[in-house]
């Protein structure tokens, strides 16, 4: 073997600088897109998440607003009963009254508990805070989508420089690719 033959053997293993320059973009664009595919699959799992809690949160409002209700109809029979009847007799007004305390007791209590946080004010803080969590995620996911499709084509644009030799082709794909980081970091922070 010759040390030309060695040379263009020892070029075809380890490739042009060119093409070097190529695989590792290529590389980079690949390991980012890895990373955006996850974000965006965390983001759509988050947003679910956030939904489902907001709707237990809501269902848990409407139980202690239809409770809470049933109590108020309750009350008002009893004060009804207490006003118009005169002739009960003072036994069975103390226990009217002791029971219409009682009635307004969980009235209250079902409007706000911040002891436990499972009055109707907590819950419906809770639920707007999920749903709040939900939307954010929500918008977070199409620029993990636009993410991916940008660095997709961009890798393809990579590989395609590679086969035809082509810096343009290659400067065409990192501009794509710089577009799909900046759209990926954006479904991270939201900046735009």
């Amino acid at each position: 073997m010759e040390a030309h033959e060695a040379s263009e053997a020892i070029e075809e293993g380890h490739g042009t600088p060119f093409k070097s320059k190529a695989a590792l973009q290529i590389s980079v664009l690949a390991l980012i897109l890895a990373l955006t595919n996850l974000g965006g699959s965390n983001s759509t799992k988050a947003s679910g998440e956030h939904d489902i809690a907001a709707s237990n949160y809501y269902s848990f409002y409407q139980a202690k607003n239809v409770r809470q209700t049933q109590y108020k109809l309750a009350s008002d029979q009893l004060e009804i009963t207490l006003a118009s009847d005169s002739k009960i007799n003072p036994a069975a007004k103390e226990k009217i009254q002791k029971t219409l305390a009682e009635y307004k007791k969980k009235i209250e209590r079902y409007e706000s508990e911040p002891d436990t946080g499972e009055g109707k004010k907590e819950l419906m803080e809770k639920a707007k805070h999920e749903e709040h969590e939900r939307d954010l995620a929500l918008r977070k996911d199409p620029w993990f989508d636009y993410a991916a499709s940008l660095l997709q084509i961009a890798i393809v644009l990579a590989s395609v420089a590679i086969v035809v030799s082509n810096p343009l082709l290659l400067g065409t794909s990192f501009v794509v690719g710089l577009l799909g980081i900046l759209s990926s970091l954006n479904g991270v922070f939201l900046l735009i």
